[in-house]
């Protein structure tokens, strides 16, 4: 028979502590963005305005007026994934001839910034952000935050909601509006759909395009894009 030794005390301490330290690492949150397995395309971003100088942009992310009630974006920029760009690009031009443009509020968003989001909303309100650990289609480069442009007036269209409310008046199957507010929000969804974006049904503002799978959770900060030889690079 063999005579299992208990181990000295000491060693007992020891051993509780290595697990404990274990499981404790084991619960951190990623140091960045989720690992993911596959082939993307290689990272194609490009800033709006220069595909169309008339889309106008109107930054939240840039300001103190947002959310968080701070700036998380040192630029006021946004981009797209090249063929979602070119799409938006045409979106706009569509719209012109109803009499809208388009204001984007935001595209690309780094995943440090989702990051943030995720972690200063509430747990009611989650439904609203993206979980960091699966990285969100803005990460890719492939959303778009938007609203209507009244090209008569040069204000945003009333839409019934204001953007990024955390309430049920920015659901898509919201129906509380005034017809003008609904119908505001379906030529909006007419013209994005035409050109291969959805929306998603918690928010009228927010437009994911249809190959956002086809490319890599992104964490380069607005700084670093148009750098000469500075690279988008994915995880």
């Amino acid at each position: 028979m063999f005579r299992v030794r208990r181990p000295a005390s000491s060693t007992v301490v020891l051993l509780l502590t290595l697990a404990a330290a274990g499981l404790a690492r084991a619960a951190e949150p990623s140091a960045g963005p989720p690992r993911e397995e596959g082939t993307f395309l290689a990272p194609d971003l490009v800033e709006l305005v220069t595909l169309d100088p008339t889309i106008r942009l109107d930054v939240h992310y840039a300001r103190k007026d947002n959310f968080v009630g701070r700036p998380v974006y040192k630029e006021a920029r946004a981009f797209l994934q090249r063929p979602a760009a070119e799409a938006l690009a045409r979106v706009n031009k569509a719209l012109k001839a109803k009499g809208y443009g388009l204001v984007v509020f935001d595209g690309y968003r780094p995943w440090a910034v989702t990051k943030v989001f995720w972690d200063l909303t509430p747990d009611d309100k989650k439904v609203f952000v993206a979980d960091p650990a699966h990285g969100s289609r803005h990460n890719r480069g492939c959303a778009v935050d938007l609203t209507l442009l009244d090209l008569a007036t040069g204000k945003e269209v009333d839409m019934g909601g204001a953007y990024d409310e955390a309430s049920p008046r920015s659901y898509v199957t919201w129906e509380g509006g005034t017809k003008a507010q609904l119908a505001a929000r379906d030529v909006l969804r007419s013209a994005m759909e035409r050109e291969g974006f959805f929306v998603y049904p918690w928010e009228w503002w927010h437009f994911d395009f249809k190959e956002w799978r086809s490319y890599p959770i992104l964490d380069v900060p607005f700084e670093k894009l148009g750098v000469p030889g500075a690279e988008q690079k994915g995880r």
